[in-house]
């Protein structure tokens, strides 16, 4: 949806804008497309190689791109010296380099290492966690993260296979999608969903190792924060616990959660920062052009 998020940017060619999810460069090489000579563009990821691969990429003195989380903003833009910003894009989830390789650890499709990080550098990897946590843990990672009906004996499938086998458990990621998927359908009595049984286990890891619940909440009020007025924010989810998230942030900034003045329709006891400029969703071209669009949703809202 490249066309429709930077149209949602409403980039001012003099403007500041922030990319807090560079990933391989789509999204800052079209804004950088639209600005002028004085525009500047600050982007981020915490993800090493995405930095490496967009340095060698965007060589452009208007753009700045360093290793950092997006909850990081706030201190980025501080060590830049620079104030407010025009706008703010928030691309969540893995990337399609991330999920394309196996060594990274992030797809059920393929055989790699169990890590899911995505800066390698920091934290520790998938595997080491399940052989580490409680069954209790387990179930609640799954089901809380994943929304996985079956999260009960997916754990108590993980954590037996780590009890038998110690530290030599679950080296690889298609031994962790055999083991769930061994699971989901002995339960799913012979019920085909279309999805790989171990789409939800490997979702709830992934967010939970990575923390980007936490991430995100803690990037929506950097973002708000640092808008100048009129600036935008615009948020690219998958997935409806990071939707439902973004979609309730706007409406309390917005006031729409707040109790309304009976006459005048307002809202009651509370500073609204934002405005709401509705959602949009992929059409058929964009699914055919790229499947892995077909969950997202974009967000838009711009600061008063």
């Amino acid at each position: 949806m490249l066309d429709e998020v930077i149209e949602a940017l409403a980039i001012r060619e003099n403007g500041t804008y922030v990319d807090a999810t560079f990933g391989r460069g789509g999204h800052s090489a079209a804004i950088l497309s639209r600005l002028g000579p004085s525009g500047r563009l600050v982007a981020l990821d915490r993800d090493p190689q995405a930095v490496v691969y967009g340095q060698a990429r965007l060589q452009d003195r208007r753009l700045q791109l360093m290793q950092a989380r997006f909850s990081d903003l706030a201190g980025v833009l501080d060590g830049l010296k620079m104030g407010r910003v025009d706008g703010v894009l928030l691309d969540l989830g893995v990337s399609s380099p991330q999920l394309d390789d196996p060594a990274r650890g992030f797809s059920f499709r393929g055989t790699g290492p169990l890590d899911m990080r995505m800066d390698p550098g920091s934290g520790v990897p998938v595997r080491q966690w399940l052989i580490e946590a409680s069954e209790d843990e387990i179930a609640r990672v799954v089901k809380d993260y994943g929304e996985e009906r079956f999260a009960v004996p997916i754990a108590k499938a993980i954590a037996a296979r780590c009890r038998r086998d110690g530290d030599s458990a679950l080296r690889t990621t298609a031994e962790l999608a055999e083991l769930v998927a061994a699971v989901v359908r002995s339960r799913q009595r012979g019920a085909q969903s279309g999805r790989d049984p171990a789409t939800r286990t490997f979702q709830a890891l992934r967010i939970f190792i990575n923390e980007e619940l936490d991430e995100l909440a803690r990037g929506l009020e950097a973002a708000r924060d640092r808008l100048a007025p009129e600036g935008r924010l615009v948020v690219i989810s998958f997935h409806s616990l990071e939707d439902r998230m973004v979609k309730q942030f706007i409406a309390r900034e917005s006031g729409r959660d707040a109790p309304r003045d009976p006459v005048r329709g307002t809202p009651l006891l509370v500073a609204c920062t934002l405005r709401s400029l509705g959602r949009l969703l992929p059409g058929e071209a964009e699914i055919a052009r790229n499947p892995r669009a077909r969950s997202a949703v974009v967000r838009t809202a711009a600061r008063l």
